[in-house]
This record gives structure tokens, C-alpha cells and sequence, in this order.
């Protein structure tokens, strides 16, 4: 049996977050992480930074199943919205965790 250590919203408490207040890490089954910016290539490289250091702390490639691009056009909304469907397992640091268990000494 493999522990996990779970925020209230099902994530890995260690888990790295998106930096900026404007994007999140939404709900299951497959989790949209948003990124969200009036400038695409500012809200794509910070969704590919984030990915990158979700990565690293996984150990493994995330599992992304889409990425999806929309927009707002609502005013005082930041227009574009990057989205990376990714894997609730994943961000739940199920991977990670069953690695650490067979690395762990035998009771």
C-alpha cells in the first residue's frame, strides 16, 4: 500500500504551483492546469516552465493527455487561457510515491 500526502483539492501537498495568481490547477478526472495571460507567448512559456519543474519533482513526464487554447474576452479578464489536461494521478504524486515505497527498507 502506497501513502499519498494529498491537499484538500486531491493534489500532492509538494506539488510545484503555478507562480502567478491569475493561473490554477483545476478539478479531476483529468485535471486542466490554466494558464491565463493577455500575451500568448508569456502565458505558453509559463505553462512550459511549470510543466518543466512538474516534471523534474515527478521524476517521470507528466502525462498530458490535451492542451487546449481558448480565450476571454470579458473585460479585465486576461484573454488567452492555455490549458494542460494533465493526468490527476500525476499531480497527485502517485508515481513518486510508489517509487519511494519500493525504495523503502521492508518492515
Amino acid at each position: 500500500m502506497v501513502e499519498l500526502h494529498l491537499d484538500d483539492a486531491g493534489l500532492a501537498a509538494d506539488l510545484p504551483r503555478p507562480e502567478t495568481p491569475q493561473d490554477q490547477i483545476q478539478d479531476v478526472p483529468f485535471r486542466p492546469v490554466q494558464f491565463r495571460d493577455d500575451d500568448l507567448p508569456t502565458a505558453l512559456e509559463r505553462s512550459a516552465k511549470w510543466l518543466r519543474r512538474a516534471q523534474e519533482w515527478l521524476g517521470e513526464p507528466v502525462d498530458v493527455i490535451a492542451i487546449h487554447l481558448d480565450y476571454d474576452d470579458r473585460k479585465g479578464s486576461p484573454y488567452y487561457e492555455v490549458k494542460l489536461l494533465c493526468n490527476d494521478e500525476d499531480l497527485a504524486g502517485a508515481p513518486l510515491a510508489i517509487r519511494q515505497a519500493g525504495a523503502a527498507p521492508q518492515q
